[in-house]
């Protein structure tokens, strides 16, 4: 997929759910769930991503990996 919504991020639904988890920490308005969010993305970049970046490299090769090159992990580059 190279279209839609991942032409800006590799990872839709990881950002989402980090989104989320980010605004339900300031809804609480106190600074210790603000370690939520970088928890998770500590968690899922590690013990997720990096694994299925791994895995798709071997399926893919070159153009999985020029696809890395212009669309960020969690943000647009």
């Amino acid at each position: 997929m190279t279209s839609g919504i991942y032409r800006f991020t590799r990872n839709p639904m990881y950002l989402g759910m980090t989104t989320l988890i980010t605004a339900w920490a300031c809804w609480i308005g106190a600074p210790f769930p603000l370690l939520g969010p970088v928890g998770f993305v500590l968690y899922i970049s590690r013990f997720q991503i990096r694994p299925e970046e791994r895995a798709l490299t071997s399926l893919f090769g070159a153009p999985y990996l020029d696809y890395c090159r212009r669309v960020g992990r969690w943000v647009p580059r």
